[in-house]
């Protein structure tokens, strides 16, 4: 525990010190899963049905995936979020899935799409 406050504050100050900018801290949600292959990301809705059957075939496989429920961030957050997920999908709906950091990019649920792409 102390460890990562440390590593938190030692990127703070590196941020204030090169950037003059402090480092938004994101709600990011880890699910554990035995199927650890791929680091899979989503960027999901709360209240999105398509988002959380994302998350249930997720668990179904079995997957280890971390999340963001981009709709209960504060506004600061929401900003810098969704500027990531414009990165990968322009149009900026949801879910959007990143497997291994954008090398895969699914953008609603589209379970084969899902399924292939954690082979």
């Amino acid at each position: 525990m102390m460890s990562s406050y440390f590593k938190f504050c030692s990127i703070l100050i590196r941020n204030l010190l090169e950037n003059h900018e402090i480092p938004l801290i994101m709600k990011c949600t880890t699910v554990s899963g035995k199927n650890k292959k791929h680091h899979v990301r989503i960027y999901t809705l709360s209240t999105c049905g398509w988002c959380r059957k994302t998350k249930d075939l997720l668990k179904a496989l079995d997957v280890e995936y971390e999340y963001i429920d981009i709709d209960v961030l504060s506004d600061d957050e929401w900003d810098e979020v969704h500027k990531e997920v414009k990165k990968y999908n322009p149009l900026g709906t949801y879910p959007t899935i990143i497997v291994d950091n954008g090398k895969k990019v699914i953008v609603g649920f589209k379970d084969g799409d899902i399924k292939g792409a954690l082979r």
